[in-house]
């Protein structure tokens, strides 16, 4: 206890106070350094965010170092910040090569550029996202799902193609590339359910598409919160924009053309009911609404 109030005591009490200040200000390359240090700590988090801040610390550390050898005439100065200025820079080249060594296949390169890309993903999410799927080619007239008979195992993408969507034999719409092929199945049902599909998916032409596994897809998502925030817009941007297509092609009657956000569209739209039924049904709702 003495002996660390003596080390206060040397530190603090018997150090030399300035009492001369010096008139003129430092050169030029010390507040260069200082400006580069403000600015280097404001950098972000990531891959590309740590390459801004080892970048800016690294110069910021030369330009300490040239000061400190050139104005200063100090060797501990220099020998300091040059050893911070080498640390830096092979951290630097070492995030670099790992950014760098980050490849992809095509239909990678073309999911990541035209979806993932302008959300804001990082190269390393998304080859957390890639290295947990795989790329799978459906020819032209085979089927990915069938009605009442293929269950709901996975989560695809498709990349290239199109797909051709009906139940009972009735058109209902396409699936065009960088759209997922049954984002609805997947949202319908809880990590513990099961469940079948309840329409048909035949590929119109050669396509090839990403899967993910449902069981390892539900795991990547738990330990990643990022990803899982970005596979709920993902799909749930996927579902409206079906419902959309899927909305422009319910008519009802000759004139008429129902929209399917209207309650109890399902209910009244089921095979059971006729089409005199809904015509009716819907001219009702038009003269109260026009009420």
């Amino acid at each position: 206890m003495e002996r660390n109030s003596s080390l206060w005591k040397n530190l603090i009490d018997e150090h030399p106070v300035c009492t001369v200040w010096k008139q003129e200000a430092e050169g030029a390359i010390y507040h260069l350094a200082s400006i580069l240090f403000v600015v280097g700590f404001m950098g972000g988090s990531g891959f590309f965010g740590l390459l801004y801040v080892f970048s800016l610390l690294g110069l910021g550390f030369l330009c300490s170092a040239i000061w400190a050898w050139v104005d200063v005439c100090a060797a501990d100065i220099f020998s300091w910040n040059f050893i911070l200025f080498v640390i830096c820079f092979m951290r630097f080249v070492h995030i670099a090569y790992q950014v760098r060594s980050i490849t992809f296949a095509r239909e990678f390169q073309l999911l990541y550029s035209s979806l993932f890309q302008p959300l804001g993903t990082s190269l390393p999410d998304f080859r957390t996202i890639a290295m947990s799927s795989e790329v799978v080619t459906l020819e032209k007239e085979h089927c990915y799902a069938m009605q009442g008979k293929t269950s709901i195992d996975k989560l695809s993408l498709l990349v290239s193609g199109r797909i051709r969507v009906t139940v009972d034999g009735e058109f209902l719409h396409y699936i065009f590339p960088f759209q997922f092929l049954d984002s609805p199945e997947w949202d319908s049902l809880k990590p513990t359910e099961e469940g079948i599909f309840q329409v048909t998916l035949t590929a119109e032409t050669d396509c090839r598409y990403v899967s993910w596994r449902r069981k390892k897809l539900y795991l990547l998502l738990a330990q990643h919160r990022y990803i899982s925030r970005l596979f709920s817009v993902l799909i749930g941007s996927d579902i409206a924009d079906k419902l959309y297509a899927l909305n422009d092609r319910v008519y009802i009657g000759k004139r008429y053309h129902y929209d399917i956000r209207l309650p109890n569209f399902y209910q009244m739209s089921s095979p059971e009911m006729s089409r005199s039924t809904l015509t009716e049904h819907f001219q009702n709702s038009r003269r109260h609404c026009d009420k």
